[in-house]
């Protein structure tokens, strides 16, 4: 660690959080101290944390107070975390619905955020200290794995709102004193990313965090450009907020000769995961509950995928117990290499909007149909929409090798897996343009699963 890693580490970042009244540091700390306690002890502590937000809940948010006594649940009766089951899931539609009624009675200072809105209607909540202070010390305490550290000099390739609005002086000397710089994901033209590239090259960072669309666009883009990005000493790009496809990974670690660290998360359910150098997805296992469930909201074994349905225990503010966050994926019931005794999600297969149904009801995953696009000479960047059952559009951004012969490829291929009589309107675009989060989604479904 250099000296002012060590500086900003270990005095400006503390410092920073303690006039915030974020318990951050210690919070990390033991964090540092619990990743290495067995299961058995690890559950223990979990335990106990469910029991006393769920008490919390009870008697100070009305939502769950009505909820609890309409079920006659007690909190003080949970005894395994297999008791969250007596408790109905949290849908957006009921955080909608119910308002200032998830709210705390004796909350105080709590923030407004909100979600992207990819379904077009965004989800608005709140969070507290509380909250803020154990995902910041989750996200700190991942970064360290990696032999990085707060103060590292960071690219950020980012594309909310808020972390763009809040672009003020104060924030900018901020970052200049933590050494982050941010690259605005909504900008990706031509123009603009041959600026990132000259921005990255100069400031040298040690590491990048964004999205691997956004990030392996930038490699993509320096590749074809011919410029050389391997060399600038860059240790880790931690990649979140979405899925990460093996050939956005490889396209990161080829061009700019770092290890890819793949996050799960989101704003609303907190960091749920991280990767560690031995590959493995730890749940953040001290703040985090993580269930998978069938269509039916059955538990499921590990291995088996579904839904994955998370409890927040650091959100007595504003509780997320049981929220179902569309997205796919598989509990492990192995444990990592690496020796840590946090759980593992052994797969994320990305949201329920990433999935398209054929015509005859079989469910696959937009994988299907990104594999016979993504490899035809002519096409440099492309988006699926499913609009209906019978009609998938298909935009593609074309280079000097694209003819009407790829663009009947990608007719045929497409109908050989949704149905040989769905419409597939191939259209060409300038650009593919970002979701109002910054992100580029290959594939976006608005057909309801079965």
């Amino acid at each position: 660690m250099g000296l002012y890693t060590a500086l900003v580490s270990n005095v400006l970042f503390p410092l920073q959080e303690r006039l915030k009244k974020h318990d951050t540091v210690a919070i990390r700390s033991g964090m540092e101290d619990s990743q290495w306690w067995p299961s058995e002890k690890l559950e223990e502590l979990r335990l106990e944390r469910l029991r006393t937000l769920l008490s919390k809940a009870g008697k100070h948010v009305p939502y769950y107070r009505d909820c609890f006594s309409q079920l006659g649940f007690d909190p003080h009766s949970i005894r395994s975390l297999a008791d969250l089951q007596k408790i109905p899931f949290l849908t957006k539609a009921v955080i909608r619905a119910e308002g200032d009624r998830m709210k705390s009675e004796i909350a105080k200072g709590l923030a407004r955020f909100n979600t992207g809105g990819s379904s077009g209607e965004p989800l608005i909540f709140f969070i507290g200290n509380e909250r803020v202070s154990h995902d910041v010390a989750a996200k700190w305490r991942a970064t360290r794995w990696w032999g990085v550290d707060i103060g590292d000099p960071e690219i950020v390739v980012w594309g909310s709102p808020i972390e763009l609005s809040a672009q003020d002086r104060l924030r900018q000397w901020r970052d200049r004193l933590m050494r982050t710089q941010l690259l605005p994901a909504f900008q990706m033209s031509e123009a603009k990313l041959d600026e990132f590239i000259a921005t990255i090259t100069s400031t040298r960072p040690r590491v990048l965090f964004g999205y691997p669309s956004s990030i392996s666009l930038l490699a993509r883009h320096a590749e074809k450009r011919g410029q050389s990005m391997s060399n600038l000493g860059i240790k880790v790009a931690f990649v979140t907020s979405e899925r990460l496809y093996e050939e956005q990974r490889d396209a990161i670690s080829r061009v700019f000769g770092c290890l890819v660290a793949n996050g799960y998360g989101g704003r609303d359910a907190g960091f749920i995961a991280h990767e560690c150098p031995a590959g493995g997805m730890h749940l953040t296992a001290e703040d985090i509950i993580v269930e998978i469930v069938d269509r039916d909201g059955h538990v499921l074994a590990p291995g088996q995928v579904g839904e994955i349905v998370v409890t927040h225990l650091a959100t007595s503010d504003f509780p997320f117990i049981r929220y179902q966050t569309g997205d796919m994926g598989a509990l492990s019931a192995r444990l990592c290499g690496c020796g840590r005794g946090l759980p593992v999600l052994e797969e994320i297969q990305g949201r329920t909007t990433d999935f398209v149904v054929a015509a005859d009801g079989t469910v696959m995953h937009g994988l299907a149909l990104i594999y016979p696009i993504r490899d035809l000479p002519g096409v440099a960047a492309f988006k699926v929409i499913q609009h209906s059952l019978n009609h998938t559009e298909v935009q593609i951004v074309a280079n000097g090798d694209y003819s009407l012969a790829v663009a009947n490829d990608i007719q045929s291929g497409i109908q050989a897996r949704l149905g040989k009589n769905v419409t597939v309107d191939v259209q060409k675009v300038e650009a593919i343009q970002p979701e109002r989060s910054g992100k580029f989604r290959y594939i976006i479904s608005h057909v309801p699963l079965p």
